[in-house]
């Protein structure tokens, strides 16, 4: 199958597909904001416009490629395409891996042929719970298996007890501070590495904590597998990625949904995995309880144990790869 990507100009990836070899076109397109400042409504002010712009280049482009899909994964960037293939009755399949779907695929859902969907109690219309959609790099994690190659591969000794953040594609303030005042408080600790993904926006300004203790810090993780089969415990925020890729690896994890998120969606998200006791959902309003946190977890090896071992439990539909098979389903239908 042949595979042409439709995105923003603005979204991230402007950045990640020039390095891919998959076909793409990148439209000036952008989001409703929520707020009321100036630049809000500024941008508000162009979104009709600019979409009908954008439905209309889609168009073009749908006319000349003929697929036999449109696959959307939500948010604003999707709505061009899925617009316009509903106008010119391409099928369409929404990918929705939030357990709160956003503004756009509860739109484009109506239009839908088929919703693949992470959570069995999805609003969305002709759902199918398939799991989310999550790399095979990551799908086939080994933690056991992999553990010693991973931690060659990222430099960790195999004694020492690793411990991984991310605070999501572009980082977190907040994980940042947190974790980085836990490191200063193990500085003296020659039996703990910490794998610090700060985010591009905030790498510069994160000192790398010298000592016994294992700080590396970096801006962005290209190596999530090595990092899922390594880890001891993980930390993350509670975007659905994160908590798919937390569910498929069976990796121990605390989870800090982002306070900011649309409708708290990443609360809920987290929820999923610790309504099983297959992760910690710590908020943000008591993240200064991390380091803690931390420590307790990291004390307590069967409790970690056991995280892991439902947490790869509640991961089993998206280690299936159900979103593939769905989408050629519709498309040969």
């Amino acid at each position: 199958a042949e595979i042409h990507y439709v995105g923003a100009r603005r979204g991230i990836e402007s950045t990640l597909l020039p390095a891919t070899p998959f076909p793409h076109t990148l439209l000036d397109v952008v989001g409703l904001q929520r707020g009321i400042s100036r630049r809000d409504l500024a941008t508000n002010v162009r979104f009709g416009p600019l979409l009908l712009r954008a439905r209309r280049r889609a168009g073009e482009l749908l006319a000349g490629l003929d697929p036999r899909v449109v696959v959307s994964v939500g948010g604003y960037a999707s709505l061009p395409a899925v617009l316009a293939a509903h106008r010119r009755r391409i099928p369409i399949v929404v990918v929705s891996y939030d357990r709160h779907p956003g503004r756009s695929s509860m739109l484009t859902a109506r239009f839908a042929a088929a919703c693949a969907v992470a959570f069995p109690d999805s609003p969305l219309q002709r759902a199918v719970v398939t799991g989310a959609p999550v790399r095979r790099a990551i799908r086939t994690v080994d933690r056991t298996g992999d553990r010693a190659a991973a931690r060659e591969r990222l430099g960790i000794d195999g004694d020492r007890f690793l411990l991984a953040l991310t605070g999501g594609s572009l980082g977190s303030r907040v994980l940042n501070d947190a974790v980085t005042a836990f490191v200063r408080s193990h500085a003296d600790d020659a039996d703990l590495a910490v794998r610090h993904v700060a985010g591009p926006r905030f790498v510069d300004d994160i000192a790398v904590v010298v000592g016994a203790v294992v700080h590396q810090v970096l801006g962005y993780e290209e190596h999530m597998d090595a990092v899922y089969a390594a880890a001891d415990l993980f930390v993350g925020r509670g975007g659905a990625s994160t908590v798919a890729e937390v569910a498929v690896t069976g990796t121990p994890a605390i989870l800090v949904p982002w306070s900011g998120a649309a409708g708290d969606h990443q609360t809920a998200n987290a929820a999923w995995l610790a309504d099983q006791d297959a992760a910690v959902l710590l908020p943000e309003s008591r993240v200064a309880e991390l380091g803690a946190t931390i420590d307790r977890l990291r004390a307590d090896g069967a409790l970690r144990t056991e995280l892991g071992r439902r947490a790869a439990n509640a991961g089993t539909p998206s280690r299936r790869g159900g979103v593939a098979d769905l989408v050629e389903h519709v498309a040969l239908a």
